[in-house]
């Protein structure tokens, strides 16, 4: 047993699972292949690039096409609603014992999405609605990788904050600014391959794709747990 917990804390990281970059991965994996999904197969909204829908919803309204600009104000006030929602909750529950608070939130996500598998073509802007709050909540409660702050649902900031870090290496030749770019750099492009991977399921398999995000949510979750054995 001794040696099964020695070779257990070899593997997994020093720093708190939630900082991981292995954690980060899944998390960052999942959140490409939602915003792909939601594009692919509910009516080309985003699900976590709030962005992209304000600049949709605006030209949508100033042209009188009221109904097609609501498809984008939705999932955008849902997102607000789950970071306050996740801010809550880590408020709460942030001396819990039973279960981390960032488990609780992983799988409520986990919950949510499954549900959204189940949804049909025909309420398209529910589904999305539900996906941009499991988002949100995602997004507020994983915010840091080996203690850098960063996203897991989108890569505007981590694109800024990688370039930063990558700026200063020229200037002060530090390896830890190499270290810090390396992990922004890792986010985008894992969940650039998420959102390939997404769009490409979606295409060929339709809305009960999401049901992968789960299980990409799962992994992040059962490593979580592992850290308590540490």
């Amino acid at each position: 047993m001794n040696k099964g917990k020695s070779t257990l804390m070899k593997i997994l990281p020093k720093h708190q699972m939630s900082e991981a970059f292995i954690n980060t991965f899944f998390l960052a994996l999942s959140g490409g292949f939602q915003d792909a999904y939601t594009y692919n197969c509910r009516d080309e909204v985003f699900s976590n690039a709030q962005t992209g829908n304000v600049v949709l919803m605006s030209q949508h309204f100033m042209e009188g096409r009221w109904f097609e600009g609501i498809r984008y104000l939705l999932p955008l006030l849902s997102f607000a609603a789950g970071v306050l929602l996740a801010e809550n909750v880590q408020y709460r529950f942030r001396n819990a014992r039973k279960i981390h608070w960032r488990q609780g939130i992983l799988l409520a996500e986990i919950l949510i999405l499954a549900l959204v598998g189940f949804i049909p073509d025909s309420y398209n802007m529910a589904a999305t609605i539900m996906v941009s709050f499991a988002c949100a909540m995602q997004v507020q409660t994983f915010r840091k990788v080996g203690g850098y702050s960063y996203a897991s649902t989108m890569c505007i900031g981590n694109l800024r904050s990688g370039m930063a870090a990558l700026s200063l290496y020229f200037r002060e030749r530090k390896k830890e600014q190499l270290r810090q770019m390396g992990y922004y750099f890792g986010v985008i492009a894992t969940f650039a391959v998420g959102a390939g991977i997404g769009g490409i399921c979606s295409v060929r398999f339709g809305i009960h794709v999401i049901w992968m995000s789960c299980i990409l949510l799962l992994i992040s979750f059962v490593l979580m747990s592992l850290e308590k054995l540490k």
